[in-house]
């Protein structure tokens, strides 16, 4: 199958590069209204056909799949158009701009029995993947918090906060590895250089004991990717800006002893071994873009389909209302 790729942008090339190299893909049709972008793609990859408009790439029978690596705010009318063209769609992080949009999308993708994918990368990380491998052997044991930290100095985006563009990663890291949905969100942020917060942390609540935080930040000094997971058996840290060893397992934790009265709650600290295990170095996007050709293929639902796309926008969703409701805590739309 060909596929097309329309937005070649920052992450564009990224995507082309990887679907160049995808088994099931013989060719890749690029399309931006920004002609020099279409130039450069040229050089770099001058086996690819550009074209300057949508119209022309959804209008080419050979083209079977579409990935859209454009605005936000373009994901819904962008996605839709694919949809009705017949054409299975891969859409960017965050999947839209709303849960209604997300909605729209997957009924439309269910009814045209097209694949609807969304590229949260990082599940297809070796490190993500060793770490859901460890949640679902039972080796962390009942997760009590999941605390993230992504910040980084720049890239400021022109048409979505700090929120929008950074925590999608992570958010979609806790779906996978958390059955339990979450079920509101508190959040503050700041805007210091333009009308969008550059710095923030959201704090989701789930019904049970289980809590998640995260922090984003475009104007940090220094680059963090770093998750600590907190279980009943284990803790894990998994730090994606180390080279090797991006995860470690911790036999530390918490146990009561005792509990006759309140005031009399014995606790004791246990503190065991670390160890690291091996986690594959594949590269996620391309693991990524072979799910997508590979659920096509074999006629089924991709691993991040519609679904965990709109639980993500779910979260961003509630965060964003709870910064403009000054931090309160707003339910999750289901």
């Amino acid at each position: 199958m060909k596929a097309g790729v329309i937005g070649l942008g920052y992450w564009g090339p990224n995507l082309v590069r990887n679907l160049l190299s995808t088994p099931g893909i013989d060719g890749v049709v690029v399309c931006d209204r920004d002609a020099s972008q279409l130039e450069k793609i040229r050089q770099k990859f001058p086996m690819v056909d550009a074209v300057d408009s949508i119209d022309k790439l959804l209008g080419r029978d050979d083209v079977t799949a579409v990935v859209v690596a454009t605005p936000i705010s373009t994901h819904h009318p962008i996605g839709m158009q694919v949809l009705e063209a017949g054409k299975h769609l891969l859409l960017e992080k965050p999947m839209a701009a709303s849960t209604q949009e997300c909605d729209e999308l997957v009924a439309l993708a269910a009814r045209r029995n097209l694949r609807l994918m969304v590229d949260h990368t990082f599940i297809y990380s070796g490190a993500v993947r060793k770490v859901k491998e460890l949640v679902d052997k039972g080796e962390i044991g009942d997760i009590l918090y999941f605390d993230s930290v992504r910040v980084n100095l720049g890239l400021f985006q022109h048409d979505s906060n700090v929120v929008w563009d950074l925590a999608p990663h992570d958010i979609s890291i806790m779906d996978w590895l958390i059955a339990e949905k979450p079920v509101a969100v508190s959040a503050t942020g700041v805007s210091h250089f333009n009308s969008f917060e550059d710095i923030a942390y959201l704090t989701v609540h789930f019904a049970g004991s289980t809590i998640a935080h995260f922090h984003v930040n475009w104007i940090s000094p220094v680059k963090v990717r770093q998750i600590l997971l907190g279980g009943s058996r284990h803790m894990v840290v998994y730090d994606d800006m180390e080279n090797s060893e991006k995860v470690k397992v911790y036999d530390k934790g918490v146990e009561i002893t005792g509990r006759e009265q309140v005031w009399e709650t014995l606790v004791q600290y246990r503190t065991g071994d670390m160890y690291a295990p091996k986690t594959d170095t594949a590269e996620a996007l391309s693991r990524m873009t072979r799910e997508f050709v590979d659920s096509i293929r074999e006629g089924r639902t991709p691993l991040t389909d519609g679904v965990s796309g709109r639980n993500v926008v779910a979260v961003l969703e509630a965060a964003e209302r709870s910064l403009r409701s000054e931090g309160a805590r707003v339910p999750i739309t289901r």
